[in-house]
């Protein structure tokens, strides 16, 4: 697939450019709204938005080749605005057996050794980190996003993402125990 030539077809107004854009990457829009939302139906909102807002505004991406930075930066302020709109915060305690195994398939499914506990003990872990810290590991370990598409993400500079990651990380060790040193 040739993301600049489908990104340049979806500038000039083909749905179906931008759909082949979005399904080739949808488990991965998936699991980063299902990270946001977390539950199954919201996430789906929440790239039901994002596919609209991309559409409606795909002539101000400016690099073609920054088509999926752009649209998870898009995801990301969607599920926010869901979330401000909805002022609904998710307790892990609060989560039903439905969601867990949601969760569980949505954190890492391209890890067939990591079991069903182990996904909900990482999200357990990230319960003594502030909200910026959590994001900011989140989509580094869970999503494999880079420090710059973090940044562009979280409309943050590249030194506070890194800044987040090390100090949760750091946090994380602390709290738990293991090696500081890296």
């Amino acid at each position: 697939m040739n993301v600049a030539r489908l990104v340049k077809k979806a500038k000039k107004g083909s749905k179906e450019a931008i759909l082949q854009l979005i399904m080739a990457e949808k488990d991965a829009y998936y699991r980063l709204a299902f990270t946001y939302m977390g539950n199954s139906h919201d996430a789906m909102d929440a790239m039901e938005d994002m596919i609209v807002k991309v559409y409606e505004n795909m002539e101000q991406l400016q690099k073609e080749e920054a088509f999926y930075s752009w649209s998870k930066t898009i995801l990301v302020n969607s599920c926010k605005s869901l979330l401000r709109k909805k002022q609904k915060l998710v307790f892990i305690e609060d989560w039903t057996a439905t969601n867990e195994v949601e969760l569980a398939s949505a954190i890492t499914t391209s890890d067939p050794y990591v079991t069903s506990e182990q996904k909900i003990d990482m999200q357990e872990l990230l319960l003594c980190l502030n909200d910026q810290q959590k994001e900011a590991i989140q989509l580094k370990y869970f999503h494999d996003l880079d420090y710059q598409t973090i940044a562009d993400v979280t409309n943050v500079s590249i030194g506070t993402v890194k800044s987040r990651v090390f100090q949760g990380l750091k946090k994380l060790r602390e709290h738990y125990g293991g090696d500081v040193d890296e």
